[in-house]
């Protein structure tokens, strides 16, 4: 990925803990790299296929300025997700802000946060079967659409499919949607537990019916194993329902441990099939 770098913008701030920083502010330096295709900029020579770095510099500013934080963590974090959400080419960013100022009573050069951000491209599998199932599934669509670190790139059709896990209950209608994102893995999650809440999901019992499911299939091809996380979502390999409508949208993706693209597992699930009858 190419680079634009901008290297020691001073910003006169407000932000810091103690009374007398947010009383008189001090000055902070932005080191920022952006991440973006220059390729069709150096075809046009034109500067609306670029990301105009006086832009870049002035939004800095303005965000800085406008806005008082207690710690630089916080204003490090928030910047760089800001500046994601304003400009549409740029996939990434690396910003550090120092502080050269710092109340700090031993000779330093300076303080600083460096962190690197980026826009992320996550699978979700929706379902439900309770209710108005449709309408469960298109209202947490519009949902994540709305949100402003969010954006759904594709939807499959809906498919109905028979309850997994051997218990007796109406037929799902399942899909699957592919989302850039901003949240990291764990925000993720919390975001689609907090879109299963709001349709009145009660989570009694496993694989027992829900107004909606939500559940994160892959993460860019990490792969994540907490108490509460797994990705890529596991036995993910072993379900129809949640192989056809990825095969849709998602074919050639690789599940990162399997080494199997999507269209080949669905092929060897189809296979197994075959050979059990």
């Amino acid at each position: 990925m190419d680079k634009i770098i901008i290297k020691g913008l001073e910003v006169y701030a407000w932000h810091g803990v103690y009374v007398e920083e947010q009383e008189k502010g001090q000055k902070f330096i932005v080191n920022a790299t952006l991440y973006t295709d220059t390729t069709r900029a150096s075809r046009t020579d034109e500067l609306e296929d670029s990301i105009d770095y006086g832009s870049v510099c002035m939004m800095i500013n303005d965000f800085m300025t406008k806005n008082r934080m207690n710690l630089l963590e916080a204003v490090t974090n928030c910047l760089a997700r800001k500046l994601l959400m304003s400009y549409p080419t740029l996939e990434a960013v690396t910003l550090e802000i120092e502080k050269p100022q710092a109340p700090i009573p031993l000779p330093f050069q300076s303080v600083s946060v460096k962190v690197h951000r980026s826009w992320h491209t996550a699978y979700i599998a929706f379902g439900s079967n309770m209710g108005d199932r449709l309408a469960y599934i298109n209202g947490a669509i519009d949902s994540l659409s709305s949100d402003r670190c969010c954006e759904v790139k594709k939807v499959s059709k809906v498919v109905e499919s028979k309850p997994y896990g051997g218990i007796e209950q109406e037929n799902f209608y399942n899909g699957a949607l592919e989302l850039r994102t901003l949240y990291d893995p764990k925000e993720l999650l919390e975001l689609l537990q907090g879109e299963e809440r709001h349709a009145g999901r009660v989570k009694t019992e496993h694989w027992g019916p829900r107004t909606l499911d939500l559940d994160i299939l892959y993460y860019d091809d990490e792969v994540v194993q907490t108490d509460t996380l797994s990705i890529p979502h596991v036995d993910l390999q072993n379900r129809d329902f949640v192989l056809i409508p990825l095969n849709e949208i998602a074919p050639y993706k690789r599940h990162p441990l399997i080494g199997m693209t999507t269209k080949e597992m669905l092929k060897k699930l189809k296979d197994s099939y075959v050979s059990r009858q």
